[in-house]
């Protein structure tokens, strides 16, 4: 197979810091630091890049460093690493969306991007006119798009609202005909950042087939996700970027055990989103309680209760308003998934009307197996999908200090009932 994507020494560099912050008496202040080479008194950026010290030098964040990589056609590379590794960056690198400040990319062929949800279609368009505008741009002709419309139109599931501007389209929706537009108009290379985990599992299974026969018709998939067991069942290779920087490449089953290997971040129990007016609905705040209390480090034995904490801020009525969240083990899989219309405590149609809810949810343990957790929540609405939600927000850990589950397999520990029978 060739060679279709070839990245040689490749940086890339953002400058930090903040440009004007108000009134002049701190712009003098900032610009005085600098004359005398000192550190800004006034920059805000130092506690968001927490974790991310070794990309910093002085006022520049090195984003990546020095990536080497090639990629054959036919391939599904897929990208792995923590939140601030490079692959976003890396992606948009090829994507022609940002240039590299050292180094160079070089590309064969026509390339479609899903990077995240809000680019490449236009919001005053309809669906049907962002398809043409989209085809148009890879060099397509209308007689060759409207070939492939159809396809388009039914896998993305949208028929209803094909030709309503995309403006109005829930994030859900907009993923929907995304894909369906990056992967059907035939592009040589197929780029796919974590943006699909807006979508529904059912969905994701769908796209990740569709990522599978792109790849057998020798074109190349790049696939960056948090989602292990996607990676490993679609990948043929994988790469661990870690720091900006190249940490492995090879079998996604090695990559992936290697990147695992190394930890997650620490236990958050609690998290807190900040109001904002503009929403009609909110998730304000998450966490998890055993017996009313967070428990210490996010650590939870095995053989005890845990809550789960969610509050709400609804600013107008809500029909089919809902609320969930989902449990996921280290390799990104879904192990549990819950949402208020289960009508176990009568509260179906709390999320409906305004005003702010609080709600808890009773998880009786024993369940899961021991092991690292994520929490991810959302507000949603029948029909339409999530309409506010946060993964992997929440981090906590079981254990297993009695020796009480053994070291049997599986993802659930549910004693059962065993009985004697005549």
């Amino acid at each position: 197979m060739s060679t279709v994507i070839t990245i040689e020494n490749l940086w890339k560099e953002y400058r930090l810091g903040i440009i004007g912050h108000g009134n002049l008496a701190q712009d003098l202040q900032s610009w005085w630091a600098r004359i005398r080479g000192k550190d800004d008194p006034n920059s805000q950026i130092v506690p968001m890049l927490a974790g991310q010290e070794k990309q910093i030098e002085g006022d520049r964040f090195w984003a990546l460093r020095g990536v080497n990589l090639e990629v054959k056609e036919g391939d599904i590379l897929g990208i792995i690493g923590r939140n601030g590794a490079g692959k976003s960056t890396l992606l948009k690198l090829l994507s022609r969306v940002t240039a590299p400040t050292k180094g160079q990319v070089k590309v064969k062929g026509r390339i479609a991007s899903l990077l995240e949800v809000g680019t490449g279609f236009h919001p005053e368009l309809t669906g049907r006119e962002n398809i043409f505008m989209n085809g148009a741009i890879l060099g397509m002709s209308k007689q060759e798009i409207r070939s492939k419309l159809d396809e388009i139109i039914d896998f993305s599931g949208v028929e209803s609202f094909v030709d309503t501007p995309v403006k109005r389209y829930s994030s859900g929706m907009y993923v929907r005909l995304a894909f369906a537009v990056a992967a059907h108009l035939e592009p040589e290379i197929l780029i796919i950042d974590e943006v699909l985990a807006v979508g529904d599992a059912e969905f994701q299974k769908k796209c990740l087939g569709k990522m599978g026969n792109v790849a057998k018709e020798g074109r190349t998939v790049l696939f960056v996700s948090h989602n292990m067991n996607a990676v490993n069942n679609l990948c043929s290779d994988a790469v661990y970027l870690q720091d900006g920087s190249v940490v492995l490449r090879g079998e996604p089953t090695e990559v992936i055990d290697n990147y695992l290997s190394v930890g997650r971040d620490d236990e958050v129990t609690s998290v807190e989103f900040p109001e904002d007016d503009e929403k009609d609905f909110q998730v304000l705040s998450a966490g998890i309680t055993v017996n009313g209390v967070e428990p210490p480090n996010g650590i939870i034995k095995v053989d005890q209760s845990f809550s789960v904490q969610l509050l709400y801020k609804i600013r107008k009525p809500l029909p089919g308003g809902f609320g969930t969240f989902t449990i996921r083990n280290q390799r990104d899989e879904v192990i549990f998934f819950s949402d208020n219309r289960d009508g176990l405590g009568g509260e179906t149609n709390a999320l409906e009307q305004p005003g702010l809810v609080d709600m808890r949810v009773d998880i009786p343990l024993p369940l899961l197996v021991p092991g690292k957790y994520s929490l991810s929540m959302a507000l949603a609405k029948q029909g339409t999908g999530a309409i506010d939600w946060y993964r992997d927000v929440i981090r906590f850990e079981l254990v297993d200090t009695e020796g009480i589950r053994g070291h049997r397999g599986g993802y659930i520990f549910k004693p059962l009932h065993w009985h004697l029978t005549d």
